[in-house]
């Protein structure tokens, strides 16, 4: 499908074709689901972690006999009853991360373009360049109307651009393998370079 380029300064520069198999598909959100949720629980630290019995600082010694108190049967004050005993069954250090085929991965993705694509929410343009300066990049992106955007351009970031965008509240961008379901289904507007377009079907072909 053509779509139409843009120039950062507002201005038309041609057309691009748009492959169908990255941007014609009808988004299925269970497939969305699955991907954001493995990659936030690879990105989950797991280093919450809380004290057994059998790690609590206390006497091991019984605390008081075993018959005629009319009480239970306790053994030490690091029980999980006891105020200051250890926890039954809490948080341990531990991986929440789980595996998903680099097939599903790339269907997510492929997905996750065609929703921002039914959205209105793409916008493709000539390229990601700048001067450096954040007050010029900022004007041009509040002329644009992009207010949360994610700009993916192709292999590598042009710096002078990544320079200037560092202080711009609600743009960031990535490199082509850098683009993820979560990071471009989380912004309002995914903004992809020409040269991003390539990489993007070289590497979802």
């Amino acid at each position: 499908m053509k779509f139409d380029v843009i120039k950062l300064d507002g201005g038309k520069a041609g057309s691009v074709e748009l492959s169908d198999d990255l941007f014609g598909l009808e988004p299925r959100a269970d497939i969305l689901h699955r991907v954001v949720r493995w990659q936030r629980n690879n990105a989950q630290a797991g280093t919450h972690k809380v004290k057994t019995r059998s790690e609590v600082s206390y006497s091991t010694k019984k605390i008081y006999r075993q018959k005629g108190t009319g009480g239970a049967r306790h053994g030490a004050r690091s029980a999980p009853i006891f105020r200051g005993g250890g926890v039954y069954k809490g948080p341990v250090v531990r991986d929440h991360g789980h595996d998903l085929t680099k097939k599903f991965r790339k269907l997510g993705l492929r997905h996750a373009l065609s929703a921002k694509m039914k959205a209105g929410e793409l916008v493709v343009i000539e390229n990601a360049e700048s001067a450096g300066k954040t007050a010029a990049l900022a004007k041009q992106v509040k002329d644009l109307g992009w207010k949360r955007a994610l700009v993916i351009d192709g292999a590598t970031v042009n710096e002078d651009f990544a320079q200037a965008a560092r202080n711009i509240e609600g743009l960031d961008i990535l490199p082509t393998m850098g683009a993820n379901v979560y990071d471009i289904l989380k912004r309002d507007t995914l903004v992809i370079t020409k040269a991003g377009l390539e990489a993007l079907e070289a590497r979802l072909k």
